[in-house]
């Protein structure tokens, strides 16, 4: 299906369909309207969520619901009507329909206005896909133009703040789509499809010519489905004109007209308005341009077998969706703040289960490790070198003769994969392995995936849509590679690579890949949580993938930014993706710190590399998950000299430290929908000053955090927001909120500020989360506001917490009475501390502690009865 004829045929004039009201009927669960051109169920969910289906036949809608798993009771809702509008009600939130229009718009209980949409703007026009009728949807909704919007899961754009901004959901190598947003108006909205869908679609086409080469060719390594490949890269120009009618603000959308793309630059008037270079990037991007109005010029550079075009649009105050399959119109809108939305979202969509507590600790990657003993040499030498680590990585290939992903090591070069997990063990360490999603049908398995029709057709990939295939691929992954005892799973490429679906027929045949274009890596996460749930039931699951769709965080799922660079922009662009992906309800994202794609041998000597890398590392320190990964890269920290192992091990301590704060917030996601990293719209939404900064960001509720993301940095202005006070992590100085402030930001400091009124628990300096525990625990408090903190402990490794095994135990800071309450235990589980020690440090200005263990104001033993500290 090509997108330039599914744009002319929606700017033909009859493309809106009549939406006035004709009659309603409330039922049970839903209120049906019936309109001039379809009809509409509006369904509330909860108290503070509601479903829009807009479609013209109910009874032929026949697919499975992949988002909305949960079964939660109807809320009561009321529904009342005047002569102009019909209203929907819940304790929460209302919706009211506009007899006339047909437009909805949504409001708090007090009235206010959440979102509207626009009048005249759903499309529900008939279409076809691989031959298989279906529907082109749209809706569009105003914003004010002092909203900002987050959201649509990790782009490589750079952008933060989304609103009127193109851009296009598809899954891909360093992107991942989700197709939901949060406002800083108090609400959120997931576009309920499972295809590709354009956000702000921009429908008027630049036509570009070709314009000859530019430069020598060269060859570049890159990563592909077969390995590492050699290619052969020439650039290429591509040039054309067009002309606005309007002085304004537009937005555009650079689709490269290749799977891949490997460069994206767009200049306008011999002015750049797009340059970046990756040796794999998204096939689309997208930015703003202020233009006058008349011809503009514009040249594209990319890889010269590129087929580009230039998609525009001028900017207006509005958030559009627009899916091109699609066999009803169907989205929910959520309202309240960030928490309450994502808290409503995993309710409805799934609660994400803990975390097993070595996920949290330092995870070590390298492309690749190619022996057995190569892998159990570098995991001796951390030890050695007594550098935390709790998960090591073997990344591809171990398959060898076997061929790809043939669910078997080696034994060449792996004589005993089993004895080398238990060495690690040994080692009070943890193995991650690599498993993809495809086969290679000439392997003994693929020969059966074959013989069984197990494949998408005319690929590699195994057609998990199909329950058979999905069953299989399982029972062979559980025989081959979870019985030697490996734990954790690293399922690459599940978008699947290449946005593999488009034109394929999957689900044995029976279904265009379009309809689930986005949605592949649900089912593969999904295979592989049921069967380690089922096959060993004792060991916490922990997938790390490279691709996510809504919902999937119920199936213990991290994803991580693929096979990005490791300049300083790319730095940007993984802290603006990270934080637009957490907000989408996913809360375990990473990245490859120091990049994947590297400068190559001489890395390890070059002090621009190290200071770079070293930055990485300590915004990996603060991201969710903390891990280091390198593409032909030995990317242990010793290989980089004495002072980039002695900075690694400053922030691999920290992490440590901090263990007992960050599996506290770990708990929080799953029993509390909580959010770990979090864009500052979370927690400061009427701070406009917080909302424009692209890169600072809220670790849990206690940590803002500012990464250093330039050369040569060494102060950083950090703004804080207002109605707060903040202390500097390092020195304890006080600082008033509301304020920009210069941080010092020396090559061994990351800007670190604590929010007034926080209780930051921290831990012993460990080598691993299998040490046993001192029995010490220092409580730092920020004085200056009240504050809570519950500190959350259990076995770590297995869901007894499922069945009640775990404890609370909750301070209570009340900073008038300047007083600490530690309340009584609640709950217990095995080898729980039962007599312990907390080392009460009030923080003070300038007192300098830092990472260190500081001297503590008031020493407490505690049993699990409440404790009463005066300061």
């Amino acid at each position: 299906m090509k997108l330039k004829k599914i744009f002319i045929f929606l700017l033909l004039p009859a493309f809106c369909i009549g939406q006035s009201v004709k009659n309603h009927t409330k039922q049970p669960d839903k209120v049906i309207v019936s309109l001039d051109g379809g009809e509409m169920h509006i369904t509330p969910l909860s108290d503070g969520a509601v479903r829009i289906q807009f479609g013209k036949d109910f009874k032929n809608i026949n697919h499975e619901e992949l988002v909305f798993t949960s079964s939660l009771e109807v809320p009561k809702f009321n529904v009342s009507e005047t002569d102009s509008e019909l209203e929907v009600s819940t304790s929460k939130m209302k919706v009211a329909i506009d007899k006339k229009t047909g437009a909805l718009t949504y409001k708090d209980t007090a009235g206010k206005v959440l979102l509207t949409e626009k009048p005249g703007s759903r499309v529900f026009t008939p279409s076809t896909v691989q031959g298989q009728p279906t529907y082109i949807v749209e809706q569009a909704f105003e914003s004010p133009k002092d909203e900002y919007l987050y959201g649509t899961g990790q782009f490589q754009d750079g952008f933060l703040n989304i609103r009127t901004l193109p851009r296009r959901l598809t899954q891909v190598n360093t992107q991942i789509s989700i197709p939901f947003i949060m406002s800083s108006k108090g609400y959120g909205l997931l576009w309920h499809n499972y295809g590709l869908t354009d956000f702000n679609p921009a429908d008027q086409v630049i036509e570009l010519k070709p314009a000859g080469t530019d430069g020598e060719a060269i060859s570049v390594d890159v990563t592909t489905t077969e390995g590492t490949r050699r290619e052969r890269r020439q650039e290429g120009l591509f040039t054309g004109t067009f002309t606005v009618k309007e002085s304004g603000k537009y937005a555009l959308l650079l689709d490269v007209g290749q799977k891949m793309a490997r460069r994206w630059q767009v200049a306008i008037d011999g002015k750049d308005i797009i340059d970046f270079r990756n040796p794999w990037l998204p096939p689309t991007t997208s930015e703003f341009i202020e233009l006058e109005a008349g011809e503009h010029k514009i040249l594209v550079t990319g890889e010269r077998n590129d087929k580009p075009v230039v998609y525009y649009r001028k900017v207006e105050d509005e958030t559009v969706f627009r899916s091109p399959v699609a066999n009803v119109l169907d989205y929910v809108v959520f309202s309240g703040n960030a928490d309450a939305v994502i808290s409503n979202y995993r309710n409805l969509t799934g609660q994400a289960p803990l975390m097993p507590i070595w996920s949290l600790g330092y995870i070590h990657c390298r492309e690749r490790f190619n022996t057995q003993d190569e892998l159990l040499e570098n995991a001796r030498e951390f030890r050695k070198r007594k550098l935390p680590i709790d998960m090591i990585v073997q990344d591809w290939q171990y398959w060898g003769k076997y061929g790809w992903n043939a669910m078997k090591f080696d034994e060449s070069n792996y004589p005993d994969p089993a004895k080398m997990v238990q060495e690690l063990h040994d080692m009070d360490m943890r193995l991650m392995v690599s498993v993809w999603s495809k086969i290679d049908p000439v392997s003994e398995l693929g020969k059966e995936f074959t013989e069984k029709g197990f494949y998408i057709p005319e690929t590699q990939w195994v057609d998990f849509f199909d329950q058979k295939a999905a069953d299989f691929y399982w029972q062979n992954f559980s025989n081959k590679l979870l019985k030697l005892g490996i734990d954790g799973w690293w399922q690459d490429a599940t978008e699947p690579e290449n946005d593999d679906l488009q034109g394929r027929m999957v689900n044995n045949g029976t279904m265009p890949g379009e309809v689930v274009r986005n949605v592949y890596p649900m089912y593969v996460t999904k295979t592989i949580y049921d069967g380690v749930r089922k096959d060993a039931p004792d060991e916490r699951v922990f997938i790390l993938t490279r691709s996510g769709f809504s919902g999937q965080q119920r199936y213990s799922t991290a994803v991580w930014s693929g096979d990005v660079g490791h300049d300083w922009e790319t730095l940007k662009r993984q802290i603006t993706g990270g934080l637009n992906m957490s907000i989408t309800g996913m809360p375990w994202w990473t990245f490859d710190a120091g990049g994947f794609f590297r400068p190559g041998g001489g890395q390890y000597e070059s002090a621009e590399y190290q200071e770079r890398f070293l930055r990485w590392f300590q915004f990996a320190t603060f991201a969710p998950l903390q891990r280091v990964h390198g593409y032909q890269t030995n990317t242990e920290f010793w290989r980089y000299g004495e002072k980039m192992e002695k900075e690694a091990l400053n922030y691999l301590n920290l992490r440590y430290r901090l263990l007992p704060y960050i599996y506290s917030q770990a708990a929080d996601i799953t029993f509390n929908n909580g959010t770990i990293m979090r864009p500052l719209v979370m927690d400061f939404a009427n701070d406009e000053m917080a909302l424009k900064q692209n890169y600072e960001y809220m670790f849990g509720p206690s940590f803002l955090v500012a990464p250093v993301t330039d050369e040569g940095v060494t102060e950083l202005d950090v703004y804080l927001p207002k109605d707060t006070k903040w202390f500097d992590f390092w020195t304890g100085k006080q600082f008033d909120g509301g304020q920009t402030v210069k941080a010092d930001a020396a090559i061994s400091k990351i800007p670190l500020f604590v929010k007034a009124g926080s209780i930051v628990p921290m831990g012993d300096f460990m080598q691993s989360t299998e040490d046993k525990p001192s029995g010490v625990t220092e409580i730092r408090v920020y004085e200056g506001a009240d504050g809570q903190f519950t500190l959350y402990e259990d076995e770590g490794t297995n869901y007894n917490y499922e069945t009640g095994a775990f404890s609370n135990i909750i301070f209570n800071w009340d900073n008038k009475k300047q007083t600490l309450n530690i309340d009584k235990r609640e709950g217990s589980f095995e080898g729980m501390l039962k007599n312990r020690t907390f080392n009460i440090v009030f923080v003070k200005e300038n007192s300098e502690i830092g990472i260190d263990k500081a001297i503590p104001t008031k020493t407490v033993t505690y049993n699990g009865k409440k404790v009463v500290i005066k300061k």
